[in-house]
């Protein structure tokens, strides 16, 4: 079993590699790749140093599964090279997500639309894996009407230079000096800041990352019978996204059964113990493959409407994980 990791040296291909280590991916031969200025250049792998090398050379190796983290551009011009190959491309830019064409798959809600004859298949936005995984089996009970989602994105949703240009508006804070001339990603400081912005503005003032929010559900889910508004908003945290949900739906609903329903889905954590002070928190979900959700409780302002919160480890379940799962689907169906 080839596996190409496209991306390798990014926050998200590092973990990539982690979470295919742990849990024990059926890597016989593992290709790494990167940008021409990192080629020969090497990573670790269950304790053995591999080179990383080009894309061509990882096309002409012909992996059976490549997995890629390496922006949109790349993966439009990449990942049909690597089909015609007849490799397995499981893509987690924005590429070909809403492409009509390809599949977009969170494995515990809909893997079983996967075929042997879906070579490029997206991986959700991050912030959107952790939403369907609570709205999917509370929809299948209850069904959606409206979901309004308030999120709070940690720094690492826009990769390394994010979390450096956090980390160093820290110290200069700590030490009395000004963030003037901190190399700035975000078009403001992000130290003691909440930014309404994620990705650019595009149709109607949305940004793209609202826009992901509010059509990829749909699709996942494979129903557009709902609507779904959302407003993005960075926070000045490393590691996990956060998400305040309110859900409206055709039937009522028991709060018992709720938290019944969510706690027997697999890959979801139900922390909902306020008298003890227990909810989700980004700080926790670090390096956890769940997904957390929890403050669940009923909306007195108007009918047959719940409010939650919901975190998780954006490069892991976010992004790597979720990948890797699609991944070891097509293992376990023989599919690759």
């Amino acid at each position: 079993m080839k596996v190409a990791v496209v991306g390798a040296t990014g926050m998200v291909g590092q973990v990539m590699l982690k979470v295919l280590e742990e849990r024990n991916f059926p890597v016989t031969e593992l290709i790494p790749v990167a940008s021409e200025k990192s080629v020969g250049k090497k990573v670790k792998f269950k304790g053995k140093e591999y080179d990383i090398v080009s894309m061509q050379t990882a096309v002409d190796l012909k992996p059976e599964i490549a997995i890629f983290s390496a922006g949109g551009g790349t993966s439009l011009e990449w990942a049909p090279k690597f089909a015609e190959a007849g490799t397995f491309v499981v893509d987690n830019s924005s590429a070909w997500r809403m492409d009509p064409t390809k599949k977009l798959v969170v494995p515990e809600i809909n893997a079983d639309v996967l075929t042997k004859d879906d070579k490029i298949i997206a991986n959700p936005n991050c912030s959107t894996i952790q939403l369907v995984m609570v709205l999917y089996p509370l929809h299948k009970k209850y069904g959606l009407k409206r979901v309004v989602v308030s999120t709070y994105q940690s720094v690492t949703g826009t990769g390394k230079a994010a979390v450096d240009q956090l980390n160093a508006e820290t110290e200069a804070a700590v030490k009395g000096e000004t963030t003037e001339n901190i190399k700035k990603v975000y078009p403001y400081q992000i130290f003691k800041n909440a930014l309404p912005q994620c990705d650019v503005f595009d149709a109607d003032d949305y940004t793209k990352e609202e826009l992901k929010l509010m059509k990829e559900p749909k699709k996942i889910m494979h129903d557009d019978s709902f609507e779904l508004t959302a407003t993005a908003v960075r926070v000045p945290v490393q590691g996990g996204h956060s998400e305040s949900v309110n859900i409206e739906f055709n039937h009522d609903f028991d709060l018992a059964e709720v938290r019944k329903i969510l706690s027997e889905t697999p890959g979801v954590v139900v922390q909902d113990d306020v008298a003890n002070l227990q909810y989700p928190m980004s700080f926790y979900s670090e390096g956890k493959d769940e997904v957390f959700v929890g403050r669940i409780r009923r909306d007195h302002s108007q009918p047959n409407t719940l409010n939650c919160w919901i975190v998780a480890d954006n490069l892991r379940k976010g992004a790597a994980t979720n990948a890797v799962q699609i991944a070891q689907y097509l293992v376990d169906q023989k599919l690759v």
